[in-house]
């Protein structure tokens, strides 16, 4: 089957530059010091959208079988991976655990 591609305004273009590991620590160590640690977490998942523009959910579960998404964010990030906007906005929910 063949695939389609979609038309994209003007501006809404992906980013050239692929997000390396140290911006996505960044995003994900943010993301948890400002939520705090969920007791099962399981992993947080940065996905690239378009431009600065990421798409993170945070993953409990006690393994891969047993997995949830409590926490899903639309987070807009700088070069260095600082969190400049979520929606929504993240709100303490944990205790900051190591």
């Amino acid at each position: 089957m063949p695939t389609t591609k979609l038309p994209m305004v003007e501006g809404d273009r992906p980013s050239n530059e692929a997000p390396g590991p140290d911006r996505e620590g960044a995003i994900r160590a943010g993301v948890l010091a400002a939520l705090g640690r969920p007791a099962q977490l399981f992993r947080v998942v940065i996905v690239p959208l378009w431009g600065d523009l990421f798409r993170v959910n945070v993953v409990t579960g006690d393994d891969p079988s047993s997995v949830r998404i409590p926490h899903s964010y639309f987070v807009a990030a700088d070069g260095r991976g600082n969190i400049i906007e979520s929606t929504p906005s993240i709100r303490r929910e944990y205790p900051v655990r190591p």
